[in-house]
């Protein structure tokens, strides 16, 4: 594990540890020494602990314009043992969206397991932005994770599955990633809304 990198493309254009207004800023990476690990593996030192034991994340781009943040996960997604969406709720996301952020794209490629709770913080997150036209946005999720997920009812606040999956997101500029992303969820919400 400790060879999965933070996607690191877009750093000429963003580095959460240099925005002033990100929950990072001030963060200093030490390449030489590997401490945080998911089980008994190391992980690679650019991944951001935010107060889980088992899930990492990467906040890879931030447009305050247009209010969106992209970030990329990594780990074990533990809300049933450790309540891992409380600490991504109050450390990252509450911090992004005192700034503006009403959009959220996770990259959950790298989640290897999902072990659902309740769906309380998730709820709380999508009707603190749903006002703004906000929305969440998980790509990519291992079929197992999504259906952990659904199984958790995640889906009545969350835009996950098989329509948000095997997406090239990488040969993407990151607005270009928002704005496709944003018209497959409206295409999503205006479905549910039927269905």
């Amino acid at each position: 594990m400790h060879d999965i990198e933070p996607y690191y493309r877009w750093r000429d254009n963003y580095i959460a540890s240099e925005d002033e207004r990100s929950p990072f800023f001030g963060r200093v990476y030490d390449e030489f020494r590997f401490t945080n690990q998911v089980y008994n593996y190391f992980i690679h030192p650019q991944w951001d602990d935010f107060g889980s034991a088992t899930l990492y994340l990467k906040v890879i781009y931030t447009d305050y314009e247009l209010g969106y943040a992209i970030i990329e996960m990594l780990g074990e997604w533990n809300d049933c043992l450790s309540n891992d969406i409380m600490y991504l709720k109050r450390e990252v996301v509450d911090a992004l969206a005192e700034e503006g952020i009403s959009k959220y794209i996770l990259i959950c490629e790298n989640v290897l397991n999902f072990h659902g709770s309740d769906d309380c913080y998730y709820e709380e997150w999508y009707e603190d932005i749903s006002e703004e036209g906000g929305w969440i946005c998980f790509i990519n999720t291992l079929s197992h994770v999504w259906e952990e997920m659904r199984a958790t009812q995640l889906q009545h606040f969350v835009n996950f599955g098989e329509e948000f999956n095997d997406i090239n997101w990488r040969p993407f500029k990151p607005k270009a990633l928002f704005k496709s992303l944003e018209k497959l969820v409206h295409g999503e919400m205006r479905r549910y809304l039927r269905g």
